[in-house]
């Protein structure tokens, strides 16, 4: 008598896993976009000198076509929802050459599906890594998911052809990467200006050479364009508020920014004076300032270096908005 051979256990729950961990993912990547497109800062335990979750929301690099990236990666993680779940939806018994197609056609969706977003995937880690320099756990939680869904796609089945795996690995690899890359051209080509003048957009990342001045700190060393200008004079003319420490890096990157003549026009507040570096003045008290650059628009904190194009959001700011430096 032949036995037949029994189902792997990884082939029975392989589907369920893959929406289980694909919803995680849904999830949030969801509460990143619901974060992002209300202006709000996600919750994220943030370590001193160390960039977080919210300096990765704040990137050039977290909106694509003007919409949040979390947005297309939440619409990614439910796509593989519905194509892990959809086979499991028609009985086996009544229908089962229908079944069958759809797992043959849903597989080979999800593995391209997968290992897009294990590219893509990759890819953010390196500018999170290098770029960006910011350790963000949604990111790195949204990696480990992609990550899983490959795996569980290769494995949760038996494929009679293995090279169809390293085909579709190959050309969907590739077209994820060109199209990655073309995205993001003209975030890449930005030139660093490490705080120095420079009429080009670019990266701002300050680096102190020297001691500030007391009471005064560095010399703003990059000019501010037409949008810079007007978005310093919506912030004053709004109520909004800066606080600051003339000693905190933190501080001159964010007027770096901004430029020259757009901070002179901001309502700015140098939370400590000369003689007492670290005793917070009682305006600064009052206002339950914790931490240095912290801005207050329309009641609510933001703390940290804020991209112009965040600052512009948050304070409804409808004007030019071809902003020339980030972080």
């Amino acid at each position: 008598m032949i036995r037949r051979r029994s189902t792997p256990w990884i082939h029975k729950w392989s589907r369920p896993l893959i929406a289980a961990i694909a919803g995680l993912g849904a999830l949030t990547t969801g509460y990143l976009a619901i974060e992002k497109l209300t202006g709000r800062s996600a919750a994220c335990v943030a370590q001193a000198g160390v960039k977080g979750c919210n300096d990765v929301l704040s990137s050039p690099w977290a909106t694509v076509f003007g919409q949040p990236l979390a947005l297309f990666g939440f619409l990614a993680y439910t796509g593989m929802v519905v194509l892990a779940l959809a086979p499991l939806a028609v009985n086996r018994e009544q229908n089962s050459q229908l079944r069958s197609q759809l797992e043959n056609w849903t597989w080979l969706l999800l593995l391209a599906g997968a290992i897009a977003m294990s590219v893509f995937s990759g890819y953010l880690m390196y500018l999170l890594a290098f770029q960006i320099k910011a350790l963000c756990p949604y990111c790195l939680g949204s990696a480990f998911f992609s990550l899983s869904l490959l795996v569980l796609t290769i494995i949760g089945r038996t494929w009679e052809d293995i090279g169809q795996i390293f085909f579709t690995a190959l050309i969907v690899g590739m077209v994820t990467l060109i199209g990655t890359l073309g995205v993001y051209a003209g975030v890449n080509q930005s030139v660093s200006t490490s705080g120095s003048t420079s009429s080009k957009p670019g990266k701002i990342s300050f680096t102190p050479k020297e001691e500030p001045k007391p009471g005064v700190g560095w010399e703003i060393t990059t000019n501010s364009g037409e949008a810079e200008i007007a978005l310093a004079r919506h912030l004053k003319k709004i109520g909004a508020k800066e606080y600051i420490a003339w000693w905190c890096p933190h501080c001159h990157e964010q007027k770096l920014i901004f430029g020259k003549e757009a901070y002179s026009e901001l309502d700015s507040t140098d939370c400590v004076s000369a003689d007492n570096p670290r005793i917070p003045k009682d305006v600064c008290v009052a206002a339950k300032i914790e931490g240095y650059p912290t801005w207050i628009i329309n009641g609510k904190s933001y703390s940290g270096v804020q991209n112009l194009t965040e600052l512009a959001k948050v304070s409804d700011y409808k004007g030019p908005s071809n902003f020339q430096y980030f972080k």
